[in-house]
């Protein structure tokens, strides 16, 4: 056991041994053990050491007393950052140069105790912590409202590295709120790291917490309104409402906002969540948004690159497919991206439609080492984490659940959004690296970012 000290949580490392599989043990074992792991389905022995298997009430009350100190100081400094942008600060939105420093500084003062974390973790643990499922996925249940003994027994076979939750999942204020601090206290105690506690708050016709008579939360307006009046200090205003609320309820990512560009709001599946057609403008608004999100220690996720708002198809029910050369999108459809960037989004979510004019221009964007590695990662300089979009959505019904794993972590994803079939999903991307079709040193990539990320929204 590997304790260590961060400020918030207190958080303890119940690891397996390091070097869960040695190379020698993989040379000798390799051509058995993958007819053993594609016929039993599932071809793990967890090793993490079993939490206690009750908790106090009295321990619920310390872990939310904590997590709402921490928010009660964080707010505290954004009201100073506030006082200050009023009395004379002309833009609030941080410099490229600026962003750059802060993350370069959070980054070189994070690594001794990512890597030692990385070191801990063997290679099942890492995998589950590319994963991101729904409380159902999790559990099994119909409809998950709270996090207990099925939730903590659910989590001790697959400790996956976030839940995403939807409008079913919350009933009221205090219900999500508990839900949550329950779900992130049975992960530190299982695996001494949080979940990314992850929901799409977007405005307008995709919310999961506003519009719903929660508490006093207000109800966002459509993204497009926003754009429409030219003002970022509109979209700063409102990205800081929902950063607001999202974190007093306990949530860490939210799954916004649209980068995408929308010319005919009638044709595109995307709409009015869309800020604006123009590239400029929409830059302006995502920028603006991410920033007013990000103070309230809320990663940000843009969405849905390299932009999908100009195609008349509707990923969720199938495949799509863009014309655009990649001229095209240079001078258009990235330009919101850069902005996030920019800005300093956390995460970039890929989306699933394919760009016949573009190299691997038969697989969607987010199964293709061009977009994600080349382009994205390459030419643009994107350090954060990029995250599938959900992959249970029709544009990926020609893929099974471990094929579309392992083909977007070969092109660079570094987390999985709500495969079909997670167990299918995660048996092949282990036996991808058992193979050697993919390296540890990818996998370790991947985790690496998301261990930085997640001690950096615990502070």
């Amino acid at each position: 056991m590997v304790s260590f000290r961060g400020s918030g949580l207190n958080r303890k490392m119940r690891l397996g041994a390091p070097g869960f599989f040695p190379a020698l043990l993989l040379i000798l074992s390799l051509l058995s053990s993958l007819s053993v792991y594609a016929a039993s389905g599932r071809g793990r022995q967890m090793n993490w050491s079993r939490a206690e298997e009750t908790e106090s009430g009295q321990d619920l009350m310390e872990t939310q007393a904590s997590m709402e100190a921490g928010w009660k100081d964080l707010r505290e400094t954004e009201t100073e950052t506030e006082m200050n942008d009023q009395i004379g600060c002309e833009n609030p939105i941080r410099t490229e140069t600026e962003t750059e420093i802060k993350e370069e500084s959070l980054v070189q003062a994070r690594d001794p105790e990512v890597e030692k974390i990385l070191s801990d973790m063997d290679l099942e643990q890492k995998v589950f912590q590319m994963f991101i499922l729904t409380p159902e996925q999790l559990t099994g249940v119909d409809i998950a409202t709270q996090a207990g003994e099925d939730t903590r027994s659910a989590y001790l076979k697959s400790p996956v590295g976030g839940l995403i939750y939807m409008e079913q999942n919350i009933n009221s204020a205090h219900q999500i709120r508990e839900m949550l601090i329950s779900s992130q206290k049975i992960a530190l105690e299982i695996t001494g790291l949080p979940l990314f506690l992850c929901v799409d708050e977007e405005g307008g016709p995709v919310c999961r917490v506003s519009g719903r008579g929660i508490a006093d939360i207000p109800s966002i307006p459509d993204m497009r309104s926003v754009g429409e009046t030219g003002d970022p200090q509109r979209a700063s205003e409102i990205g800081d409402v929902i950063g607001t609320y999202l974190t007093d309820l306990g949530f860490n990512v939210n799954f916004a906002p649209v980068g995408d560009l929308v010319s005919d709001l009638s044709s595109s599946a995307i709409g009015r969540r869309s800020f604006s057609a123009d590239p400029a403008v929409c830059g302006e608004m995502v920028s603006a948004f991410v920033q007013a999100l990000q103070k309230h220690r809320l990663a940000a996720t843009v969405k849905h690159f390299p932009g999908q708002g100009d195609v008349s198809g509707d990923s969720h029910l199938g495949a799509v497919v863009s014309e655009k050369s990649l001229k095209e999108l240079s001078e258009a459809d990235l330009i919101p991206f850069e902005a996030g960037i920019k800005a300093g989004a956390e995460l970039i979510m890929a989306g699933h439609l394919s760009f016949q004019n573009a190299p691997d221009g038969d697989l969607p964007a987010s199964l293709s080492p061009f977009f994600l590695t080349d382009l994205l990662r390459g030419e643009m300089g994107f350090e954060g984490l990029i995250i599938t979009d959900a992959m249970n959505m029709g544009a990926l019904a020609e893929y099974n659940s471990g094929t579309a794993s392992v083909l977007a972590v070969e092109a660079g994803a570094d987390l999985l959004l709500m495969p079909t079939n997670f167990q299918a999903a995660y048996d092949d991307l282990l036996l991808g690296v058992l193979s050697g079709r993919i390296s540890m040193d990818r996998i370790d990539e991947s985790v690496r970012r998301i261990i930085s990320l997640k001690l950096r929204l615990m502070g």
